[in-house]
This record gives C-alpha cells, structure tokens and sequence, in this order.
C-alpha cells in the first residue's frame, strides 16, 4: 500500500467513524420536536429508533465477515452510501413508521463501520492505542457535531433537514471514495503492520468471555444516557436552557466534543500502561458519577455528564486493544463485528430502559442510579482479565 493510499484510507475510515454516530443522536434532539408533532409520549418517539440501533449492531458480524472474506474497501463504500441515503429518507419520512423504517435502513448500513473501519486502521497502525485514540476523537465528536447541526437546522428549518443535510454530505463522501477506489488511489491491504506474539486458545476464550459482559456494561451506559442528555439539560437546567432545544442540543454537543477529544489521551494511556487497569479504571470512576448525576441539576450536572460521558467513551482505545491483541488477524473484522452486536445491538436495551423509566417515574433518576449498577458489574467482571504487563510504546 503506497503512503498515499495508507493517509486517504486511514482519513476515511476516521470521517467515517464520525457519520456512524450521526443518525440517532440526530435523532435524539429530533425527538424533542417529534413528541409534538407526532403526538407521542418521549417513551413512545425513542422507541422508533430501536430497531435501527439494533442492527447498528447485529448486523455488524455478516458486515464483518464479508470485509474478511471479499473487501474492506467495498464494503466501506456500501457503508457511506447506504447510511447517507437511509438519512435523506428520513428526512423525507411522513410518519412513525417511515421514520422508523428509514432508521433501521441506516442503522443496517451504519453496521458495516465498527467492524470493517476499525479492523482496518488496527491493521495499519503500529501505535495501535493512539490511532484508536484518534479516530475514537472522530466518533466521539460524531454525537457532538450530530447534536448541534441538528439543534440549528431544526431552529432555522425543521427536524426534517436536521436528517436530510448530512445525508447529503454523506451521500457526496460516498462519491469522492468510489472515484479514489476506481482510480486505483486508494488500494486494500490484507497484512498486519504490527505482529502481536500468538495467544492460546484458553487466553482468547477468557478474554472474549470477559469483554462480552464489558463491553455489553460499556454499551448500555452509552446507549441508555444519549437519548436522556438533551431531555436532561432541558429539565434540569433552568435559565441557562431557555434557548430550547438549541440550547440542549448545543450542551450535548460540548459534552460529546470534549469526550471525543480527550480519547487521544485514552488512547496514548492505553499504549503506555496496562491495558486490563486501565480499563477497569473506567468502571471505577464511572460508577459514582453516574450515581451522582441522579439528582444533581444547573452546571454541576453538565461537569459531573461530561466527566462521565468521557470515561465512558475514553474506555474503548483500551477495549479494541484488549479485543485487537487477543483475536486472530484474520478473524479480526468477525470478532469486533461481534463486538458491536453487544455495544449497539444487544445494548440497544438501554435506550428502551431509558424511555420506559422515564415514563414510569416522570425523571431520571432511577435511570442513572440503575447504570451506576452496571458500571459495578464491570467492575467485577473487568478483574477477571489475564494480568498481562505491557510493554511501552
């Protein structure tokens, strides 16, 4: 692969971590308005997005084994066409269920970026934490830059375009890619960059056992807080969100964007320290703050959020290195395809728990109080990690 092949494919597979996150949290601060129009209670609009969360995840094995199996390259170009088209259409979309169906559409497509982008970054980086540092700022910022375009579209447009706009942007994506790969500037490699010493079988059995329950923690805290946040702030921020859905939306925004920057860090500790630490770490921290951010309100409750949100996204350089180190290479688009079943698919329960929670007891605060829990049970399944010292980068 030449340099300039390697630098365009790493910039695409780095923008398109940041479309992957882009459709439910576009979504989430649409809901504010869609409660309205549609006449639906907050619990009823989120569910519309379920579906698409799921196969965001469940599909993202047969994605993976495909970029395996037949290309990596190809199977990104299906990715931005098919995710942009799923999000003009929604913006097209007339009622619940064309939204809904639109949704799953992009979320089916959307599936195809976790397990084939990062498979293919891991294999052409050497600093494997700070590259997934890098692009984690990508699809970190991704909810930030989601939730205020769609905060200022809605403001001076409506929800429809908060849809159709960066559908569009990612539709021309699409294009830009086909022309580079048709023109033989962008080519595919198949060869690991850096060679990790063999694991045996045991080892990867424990690990992938161990990340399961992890990564479904990880999944479920994320899931379960980006629909909440936007309501949140609404709620519980008094003057400072009289702006209205631009005002939340634009707290959102600094929330994820921060997170997102700070997994650069996240990612050179995850290069430098042991992994199985660090990433306990994250469940460590993550546990009070969650338990606190239950009754807190005004600034405190935007510190104490972004705090949180940034460990909780900070986590996953650690957690694709666990899972990058201890899969086989040629597995490795199956394995973190598998991986997203948990983190998207599987967890998707979170945002059902979030709206059914918020309509049973008119607030959050059992929401946030239950996801401190789970932080606990990653906790104690995050000890039961192989003790492995790390060699500095």
């Amino acid at each position: 692969m030449s340099s300039i092949s390697e630098r365009l494919s790493l910039g695409f597979s780095c923008i398109g971590h940041l479309y992957s996150h882009l459709f439910a949290p576009v979504f989430y601060v649409a809901a504010l308005t869609l409660e309205g129009d549609l006449s639906l209670t907050h619990g009823r609009v989120v569910t519309l997005v379920v579906a698409g969360n799921l196969l965001f995840g469940v599909a993202a094995p047969l994605a993976g084994w495909l970029g395996d199996r037949w290309s990596s390259t190809g199977m990104m170009g299906l990715f931005f066409i098919g995710a942009g088209l799923g999000m003009v259409m929604t913006g097209f979309s007339s009622s619940p269920f064309q939204i809904a169906m639109w949704l799953t559409f992009t979320g089916l497509f959307a599936s195809i970026y976790h397990p084939v982008g990062i498979a293919f970054l891991i294999r052409n980086s050497v600093n494997r934490g700070f590259m997934l540092g890098v692009n984690g700022v990508f699809g970190g910022v991704g909810p930030g830059i989601a939730a205020l375009s769609a905060g200022m579209l809605i403001e001076f447009f409506d929800w429809r375009a908060a849809f159709i706009v960066p559908g569009a942007v990612i539709l021309l994506t699409g294009a830009a890619f086909y022309v580079l790969l048709a023109r033989g500037i962008i080519v595919e490699s198949k060869i690991d960059r850096r060679q990790d010493p063999p694991k045996s079988r045991q080892e990867m059995v424990r690990v992938f056992l161990v990340l399961t329950v992890t990564m479904l923690c990880t999944g479920v805290i994320y899931q379960a807080t980006q629909p909440a946040m936007p309501k949140l702030f609404l709620e519980r921020m008094g003057d400072l969100a009289d702006g209205g859905v631009l005002a939340a939306s634009t707290l959102v925004a600094v929330v994820y964007l921060f997170a997102g920057v700070m997994q650069v860090a996240a990612g050179i500790m995850a290069d430098r320290y042991r992994l199985k630490v660090i990433y306990i770490l994250t469940f460590v921290l993550q546990a009070p703050l969650l338990f606190f951010a239950a009754g807190l309100s005004g600034t405190a409750l935007v510190v104490v959020t972004l705090v949180m949100v940034t460990i909780n996204v900070g986590s996953l350089p650690a957690e694709n290195s666990l899972l990058a180190r201890y899969a086989p290479g040629k597995w490795r688009g199956l394995a973190f395809g598998m991986k997203f079943i948990l983190a998207f698919g599987v967890s998707s329960i979170g945002v059902m728990m979030e709206g059914a929670l918020y309509d049973m007891t008119g607030g959050f605060n059992r929401l946030f109080e239950a996801l401190a829990a789970i932080a606990v049970v990653g906790i104690a399944a995050g000890l039961l990690l192989p003790d492995e010292r790390e060699t500095p980068a």
